[in-house]
């Protein structure tokens, strides 16, 4: 076994433990379980990781709108990873992609906010058919 498999393992186990521990997460600590879970279990866990970033973002930091942002934008990176492995799964991108828009809208950033809002009608229309 590598050094770096073994780096993997652990850091396995301790986003399991922290999330099946007897206290319940912050979400920070739910973010950092599912990023490192989403690698080893994708289908299970990148739904769980785009959600919770979402939440994260908005509950935490919509003071900080780059930090939001770039959140968001990892939001949107998990639901298009999902797609990617389940095309039946475009309600989770479509969903991050919704949060993405509006943070782009508050912060005055309308031309890539209307460029995510074609995104989702193209996807809405696709799932139509």
């Amino acid at each position: 076994m590598t050094h770096s498999a073994h780096t993997d393992h652990h850091a396995v186990l301790r986003a399991r433990v922290a999330l099946l521990g007897s206290g319940k997460p912050t979400v920070a600590q739910r973010v950092e379980a599912y990023r490192v879970l989403a690698r080893v279990s994708p289908l299970a866990y990148l739904p769980l990781l785009a959600r919770t970033l979402g939440k994260y973002a908005i509950r935490d930091y919509a003071h900080e709108p780059l930090i939001a942002l770039a959140l968001l934008a990892e939001s949107v990176a998990a639901g298009r990873r999902m797609v990617e492995l389940e095309p039946v799964r475009g309600d989770l991108l479509t969903g991050s992609l919704a949060a993405y828009r509006v943070q782009l809208a508050v912060m005055g950033r309308q031309e890539e906010a209307r460029a995510v809002e074609a995104e989702i009608a193209r996807l809405v229309s696709a799932a139509e058919r």
